[in-house]
This record gives structure tokens, C-alpha cells and sequence, in this order.
């Protein structure tokens, strides 16, 4: 045992020295590091200090006209035998290799060029020197040859300065540079010749020697100029777009958002002056057949995106256009552009007596079919029907375009009609109303579909019916897309309509699931609870999924808040949500004997596809229902075994907490629900801060730190006017506030960490004295000392720069620590108020970093 003893206590001295070695070791080289970063500075200071004397000196030197003498290997050998002569000569002669006075003006005059442009940049007359300098340097070495050994210069370097003065120093006198684009387009946008400007522009979209990001900074400038009250630039700016455009589009690049903005309204002179740039920026016989490929998408996009046909056939019926794409492809535009119908007045006439008008002369039926499919006048579209069908009766003219869609529900029983001129007019007329009904052009819907009710009335009971099915999903379109924007209720009689689809009993009439969906999600939207919950009949719940939906959300949304006992209801609809999510397993024996798990994603246990839900979810507007249903997608996310980080929501505590059977539920899916189910929320309404919350927690939980800070700042700022309020702190909880501070440690930002810990209920000091340990940190350091109110944080700050020789940023957080609000001696409110404005000048400046 003794032996023992001693031999650990002789093992626990070597380790004591070892361990006294190596702390003497780091110190000795972090004091050296800090010797070497002072020499360093200093250094850096002397230089600095001495710059206008070497300045002086140079200017001096390029005085000089004689020839200087450097010695060599020989003459310094000499030197040292015989220190007064060399060869006979003295040393102030012309012993050692020449070097001439030009050579040395060339290298000081570069030399001192680069040091006078950098000056420019806060003196603009100091450019002037520059330029002289650099042009000197061009003269002598166009003199003296470029492959002189005695001085070093880049002329890739000087050609790009003499550009820049020339530029900066605007001399019209100097031709050379008046040659050059960059200088002719800053004079142009001087002195306001902005004609000359796009002339440039386009001759440049041939040779190509301007830099993208050069264009797009001229093209800022003019937009700036023009948003200042100078209305006439707006040409000029779109013109400059469109050479920019061009050329984008030749060099493959994407196609500018600004581009798109100043084509929303195109007229004929705009077209005019697009189609001359494509056509002077591209020569045909040179060009590759990639480029012309380029030019042809480009217009033929541009073809698909207008909606005047008069404008369209300026670029279909262009040389251009005409030479870029062949036969066929022209053909095939024509057939995609048949789908869009152009903006026709309708006719005002009252539908009735629908057959009294009489058919025009006949005409080519190729040109017939043309105008049937351009029209939208349902006055107009009987009467070509009326002429192909006395032209030819062999043709089923609904088949003309295959773009007309009719629903399968209504397809068979439209088909059905046995005379072959009702048959084509009713199925027209109302694929023509759907699709005006899906571009939401409602007038031409509404006028269509009463042409086509009128005309089942007299013979098919069942599809007055559908007709009527029809117009009342259009009166819901047309009141959610009008009055219903602004918030105003819709009237009775559309909300009986719609109680009255609900209830509808009629047998053998089809009907479209959709028309169900949008009627329960009106409902939702305008708050009729009452009905949903207590009116609506029981057999309609147990057979209508949607309707069982919704009374399920109106009564939970009823009942909030409310005590446990009310929670029925939110327990059914979780019932209901998580066997809609839940997927169906099989297991299937491979080859190798080995039994698998299958998961089928899209299960029938529910009553409806996840799909499905999340569709009908898309059209709710509501705030608590939209709330709700969020909320409780949230928990289910939360419920998970494998969750590290849980997702925070209102209304989170009316959820089970715990599922049966939990593999049956597809989590991934219920992932990919919330993140769209946010996603959507906040396209209804982007400044709900709880929504935000929720937004942030999900790009907190897949690592996206940045994104997640920007989404937990935006939810701050929407509730307290840009933090000129405090933020409620039911919004920045703790959890939040440790999630950012979690998101700027994890971005190196360690600054914010020790600030964002100030905010927590208690401070958090071991995070932030680790935080403000950490030498690597991304952010502005000392520049946020002013944002902090915590007197041991400063202090620690100022020990912490004080043992690291840190004098500067020591003084800093001095100077941030002296200030007398933050005394601890003054009353709390005094002490509260400076912690707020601190708070609301840091959230500001990180808003600003992260917006």
C-alpha cells in the first residue's frame, strides 16, 4: 500500500508540472501574439503618419532629370578596395547599371496615381491628380516600351483607372475618352441627353462590351431620378429595360422582375421599339442557332403573355419572328393562345326569346370556329353555331377547342341531348362561363351562365338545377372577391342560397364536390357558427364530409376559451384530423423472406384524403378558424416521439396530448401540412404575430437560423409599431427569446447573444459571458455596446478587453457604463426606461440586418 501511495503521489507531481508547463506555454504565446498585433498597429500608425512626407518625396522625385546609377555585384566589389574610385571614377558618376529619368518618372507617376485615386474617394479634386499622373504613365511607356526591367506596372490596371478618371473627371476635351461607352454615357446622363444614352444602349446590345452589373446601375440611376417627380424618364427607363432585357436574354441570363413592371401595360409603341432592339441585337446570318433559339423563346414567350390580339400580331406578323420560328411552332402558338378569351364588351341585350335571331350569310367555317372560340358573347356565339350547323351537320362543334372542359358530373348528361344544335351551344356556353368563372372575370360568367339557364329551363329540369348549382358558387366568387375583400357581410338571401344547397334533397341531380366545399367554407368565413353547430340537419353531417368539418371547427371555435369540461368538441375534430393523417400499413413478404412495412400515404379510414383538407383549409379566411386548425396541426406536429424541438401556437392546451396509436400517424405529412398551412395563413394576413411565431419555430426546428431570427423579429415589430412600443410579452416569451439567442450563437454572432440575454426574465450571465468569450464573432462587436444596460455585463466587458490589451473597445464599454441613466442608485422607472430604449434601438438594428 505505501508503494502505492507514493508512486500516485509522484504521478499527481509530474502531472502538476505538466499541467504548470503547458498554462505557461499558452500564456507565453498569446503574449506574443498580442507583442506582435501592437508592433503590427504601430507600425500601420507611423506609415500612416508619414504618408504625406513619402507623398512630398515622390512628388519630389518626379523632379529629378538626370539618369540615376544603381550599383552592381562588380562595382560595390570595387568599392570595397577602393571606396573613392571605381574604374577611375567616382562613385557620383556614371558607374553601375543606368536607369533612366523617365523609367522612374513612369513607376512614381503610377505610383502616385493609385494613391491620389484612392484619396478621391473623399476628395473628388484630388481625382484631377490622378488622372494627370496615370496619362503620364500611359505617355511613357508607350515611349520608353512596356518591357522595361526597371519599373513594375499593370496596364490591364492603368487602362481600367485612365477609364475611371476620365469618367469621374468628365473632360469633354479629351477625345480618347469621349470614345469610350463609359465615358459617353456618364456625360449623357450629366447633361441629361438621355436620347444619345439609349442609342448606346442599343449599339451595345450588338457588341456586347458593357458589364451586366454596369447596365443595371445606369438603369437604378434613371429609376431613382424618375421616382424624384421626373415623369419623363419613365420612357427613358423602360427603354434602357428593354436593351438590358435583350441582351439577358442573349446572354441566357434571367429575365428582370423590373421588366415584367413596366410591361403590365404594353401599347403599340412600347412593342414598336421591343421589336427594334431584338432586331438590331441579333444579326441572322452570323448568328448560332442557340442564340436565335434564345430569341425565338423570348418572343414567343411574350406573345403568350399579352392579351390584345392587335399587339400580338404586331410580333406574330414581324420579320423577325417570322424568320425565328418555323411553320409548325407558329401553328402551335396560335393553338395554346386559342384557351385565353380577350376582354369583349357583352351585349347588353336581355337574354329572351333566344332563337329569334336570324343567321348571317354563310362564311369560311375555318374563320366561324376561329371567332367561336375568341367570342364570349352569348349572343354572339348562338349565332355561329346557328351558321356552321346550316354549313355542315356532320361536325360536333363542342369538340372544336380542346380547351373547353366541362365537369364528367355534368358531361354526361349535357352529351345526352339529342339535337345536335342545343347540345353544342349548352356545353359551349357553359365551358365558356367556368372558365371566365376560373379567371375571375364574373361579368362574362354571369352573362353566360343566364344565357345557358334559360335555355335548360324549357327542357331538362335537372340541368335548370345545375345552372342554378352554378350561379350561386359564382355569387359566392363574385361577393369574396368584392364586397367581401373590404370585410362587408354578404346579403341574406345569398346565405339562405347557400343553407339551401346545403339542405338540397333533389334526386339524380349531379353535383360538384366543390360547390359543397365553398359553401362550408363561406359559411366559415362569415362566422355562422350558430347554424353549423345547431341548425344544420344530422343527416347532412353524417354524409357530407365537408359539412361535418366545418361543424366541428365552428364549434370549436365557439367554445374558445372555455374550461376543460367544453372541450368535446376540439377532442372530436383531433379525432377526426389525425385519422385523415393517418396512413395505412401492410406488410409484405420480399424474396429474400424478410417482412417489410408498407405505408400507404393517401388512407381511407378517413373521411376525407389529407389533400383534400388541406384544399378545403386554402379556402378559409377567418382568423380563428385559421388559428384553430393551425393550432391543432401544431400539437399533432408535437405529439411525435423523435421531436427535439416543439412548435409554440395558440390555443395549444384544448388538444389531447397523447395519440393511441402513433405509428399510425404519417408524420412527415403532418410536417409538410403545417409548414403550408402557415405559409397560407400569412398570405391572408402576414402581419399575425402568432402565425410569425409559428413560422419562425419551423425554420427554427430544420436549422434555418437566419430565416427563423428574420421571422421572430417581424413578429416583434407588427405588435409594437416597429418596436416603438414594447413587445407584448405573451409574444416574446422566454422560449422565444432563447430560440434567438440559440439562432445568433449558431450564426456567430455572439454579440446579440449577450444582448438578447438581457431580455430573458432573469439574465441569463453564463450564456452571455461565454458568448462575449468567443473572439470569432460575425457580428458588429463593440458597435452594439451602446445597445446594452446590464451594469455586469459592461463590466465584465471592460475586465474582459482589459485582459486582452483591448484598449480601444475597453474604452468603449467604459464610456457605454459611465452613462448616468444606467446608475444603479436611480429609481426603477428611471432604470426600466433606459432598458427600453435600448431594447427598441437594438431590435431596430437587427430588423434591419435580417429584413
Amino acid at each position: 500500500m505505501g508503494h502505492k501511495d507514493h508512486r500516485s503521489k509522484q504521478f499527481s507531481c509530474k502531472a502538476s508540472e505538466t499541467w504548470s508547463t503547458s498554462v505557461k506555454c499558452v500564456s507565453y504565446r498569446m503574449n506574443q501574439m498580442q507583442q506582435e498585433k501592437e508592433l503590427t498597429e504601430n507600425i500601420l500608425k507611423v506609415l500612416k503618419e508619414q504618408a504625406a512626407d513619402s507623398i512630398l518625396v515622390l512628388e519630389g522625385a518626379l523632379k529629378l532629370n538626370k539618369d540615376l546609377y544603381v550599383h552592381t555585384i562588380r562595382t560595390l566589389d570595387l568599392l570595397a578596395l577602393e571606396p573613392g574610385m571605381v574604374n577611375g571614377e567616382t562613385e557620383s558618376s556614371t558607374a553601375g547599371l543606368k536607369i533612366s529619368a523617365e523609367e522612374i518618372q513612369c513607376q512614381v507617376c503610377y505610383d502616385l496615381g493609385a494613391i491620389y485615386f484612392q484619396q478621391g474617394s473623399t476628395n473628388a479634386a484630388v481625382h484631377e491628380n490622378a488622372k494627370e499622373k496615370f496619362f503620364r504613365t500611359k505617355e511613357l511607356i508607350a515611349k520608353n516600351g512596356s518591357s522595361s526591367l526597371h519599373f513594375t506596372i499593370d496596364e490591364e490596371r492603368l487602362a481600367g483607372y485612365c477609364q475611371a478618371c476620365g469618367v469621374l473627371t468628365s473632360s469633354s476635351d479629351d477625345a480618347s475618352q469621349q470614345a469610350t461607352p463609359y465615358s459617353q454615357i456618364h456625360s449623357c446622363m450629366k447633361s441629361g441627353n438621355y436620347q444619345d444614352l439609349v442609342k448606346i444602349f442599343l449599339e451595345d446590345n450588338v457588341t456586347l462590351s458593357l458589364p451586366v452589373q454596369f447596365r443595371q446601375s445606369v438603369l437604378r440611376e434613371l429609376f431613382q431620378k424618375a421616382q424624384q417627380g421626373n415623369d419623363a424618364l419613365d420612357e427613358v427607363c423602360f427603354k434602357v429595360c428593354v436593351c438590358n432585357t435583350v441582351c439577358d436574354v442573349l446572354q441566357g441570363r434571367t429575365i428582370d422582375i423590373q421588366f415584367c413592371q413596366l410591361f403590365l401595360k404594353p401599347s403599340k409603341e412600347k412593342i414598336d421599339f421591343l421589336l427594334e432592339v431584338c432586331s438590331r441585337s441579333i444579326n441572322l446570318e452570323n448568328a448560332s442557332e442557340a442564340l436565335k433559339r434564345k430569341m425565338a423563346a423570348f418572343l414567343k414567350n411574350l406573345c403568350l403573355g399579352l392579351e390584345d390580339l392587335q399587339l400580338v400580331f404586331m410580333i406574330s406578323s414581324h420579320e423577325l419572328f417570322i424568320k425565328l420560328l418555323k411553320d409548325d411552332e407558329r401553328k402551335l402558338l396560335i393553338d395554346q393562345m386559342r384557351k385565353r378569351s380577350p376582354r369583349i364588351n357583352l351585349c347588353t341585350k336581355p337574354v329572351t326569346s333566344f332563337y329569334d335571331i336570324p343567321a348571317s350569310a354563310s362564311v369560311n367555317i375555318g374563320q366561324l370556329e376561329h371567332q367561336l372560340i375568341l367570342s364570349v358573347d352569348p349572343w354572339r356565339i348562338r349565332q355561329i353555331l346557328i351558321e356552321l350547323h346550316g354549313m355542315t351537320s356532320e361536325r360536333q362543334f363542342w369538340t372544336v377547342s380542346n380547351k373547353w372542359e366541362v365537369p364528367n358530373v355534368y358531361g354526361n348528361v349535357i352529351l345526352g341531348i339529342k339535337d345536335n344544335l342545343t347540345r353544342d351551344l349548352v356545353y359551349i356556353l357553359m365551358a365558356k362561363g367556368l372558365h371566365c368563372c376560373a379567371i375571375k372575370d364574373f361579368v362574362h360568367a354571369k352573362q353566360l351562365f343566364a344565357a345557358c339557364l334559360e335555355l335548360v329551363t324549357e327542357f331538362s329540369p335537372k340541368l335548370r338545377q345545375v345552372m342554378l348549382n352554378e350561379m350561386l358558387l359564382l355569387d359566392i366568387y363574385t361577393h369574396e372577391a368584392g364586397a367581401g375583400v373590404s370585410g362587408e357581410r354578404p346579403p341574406s338571401d345569398l346565405i339562405s342560397r347557400v343553407r339551401g344547397y346545403l339542405e338540397m334533397r333533389v334526386p339524380d341531380i349531379p353535383l360538384r364536390q366543390v360547390i359543397a366545399e365553398e359553401c362550408v367554407a363561406f359559411l366559415l368565413n362569415w362566422r355562422e357558427n350558430e347554424y353549423l353547430t345547431m341548425q344544420v340537419p344530422l343527416p347532412l353531417v353524417q354524409t357530407n364530409p365537408y359539412v361535418k368539418l366545418g361543424q366541428l371547427l365552428a364549434a370549436t371555435c365557439k367554445e374558445l376559451p372555455g374550461p376543460k369540461e367544453s372541450r368535446r368538441t376540439a377532442k372530436d375534430l383531433w379525432e377526426v384530423v389525425v385519422q385523415i393523417c393517418s396512413v395505412s400499413n401492410q406488410h409484405k413478404r420480399g424474396n429474400d423472406g424478410r417482412v417489410s412495412l408498407i405505408k400507404h400515404r393517401e388512407s381511407t379510414l378517413g373521411i376525407m384524403y389529407r389533400s383534400e383538407l388541406l384544399s378545403f383549409i386554402k379556402k378559409l379566411r377567418e382568423p380563428l378558424v385559421l388559428t384553430t386548425i393551425l393550432s391543432l396541426f401544431v400539437k399533432l406536429h408535437n405529439v411525435r416521439e423523435d421531436i427535439v424541438n416543439d412548435i409554440a401556437a395558440e390555443h395549444i392546451s384544448i388538444w389531447p396530448s397523447s395519440i393511441p396509436n402513433l405509428q399510425s400517424v404519417d408524420f412527415e405529412a403532418v410536417a409538410v401540412t403545417v409548414k403550408e398551412l402557415v405559409s397560407y395563413a400569412l398570405t391572408i394576413n402576414a402581419n399575425n404575430h402568432f402565425w410569425l411565431i409559428i413560422q419562425a419555430d419551423i425554420y427554427f426546428a430544420t436549422n434555418q437560423y437566419s430565416a427563423a431570427l428574420h421571422y421572430y423579429l417581424q413578429a416583434g415589430a407588427v405588435c409594437s409599431d416597429f418596436f416603438n412600443k414594447m413587445v407584448p410579452p405573451d409574444v416574446y416569451t422566454d422560449q422565444v427569446i432563447k430560440r434567438m439567442i440559440k439562432c445568433c450563437s449558431l450564426l456567430n454572432c455572439h454579440t446579440q447573444v449577450a444582448i438578447l440575454c438581457q431580455f430573458l426574465r432573469e439574465v441569463d450571465y453564463k450564456t452571455a459571458f461565454k458568448a462575449l468569450q468567443e473572439q470569432n464573432s460575425h457580428d458588429a462587436m463593440d458597435s452594439y455596446y451602446e445597445y446594452i444596460w446590464d451594469v455586469t455585463i459592461l463590466e465584465y466587458l471592460t475586465y474582459l478587453h482589459h485582459k486582452r490589451g483591448e484598449t480601444d473597445k475597453r474604452q468603449i464599454a467604459i464610456k457605454a457604463i459611465g452613462q448616468t441613466e444606467l446608475n444603479a442608485s436611480n429609481p426603477e422607472e428611471v432604470l426600466q426606461l433606459a432598458a427600453q430604449r435600448r431594447k427598441k434601438k437594438f431590435l431596430q438594428a437587427m430588423a434591419k440586418l435580417y429584413f
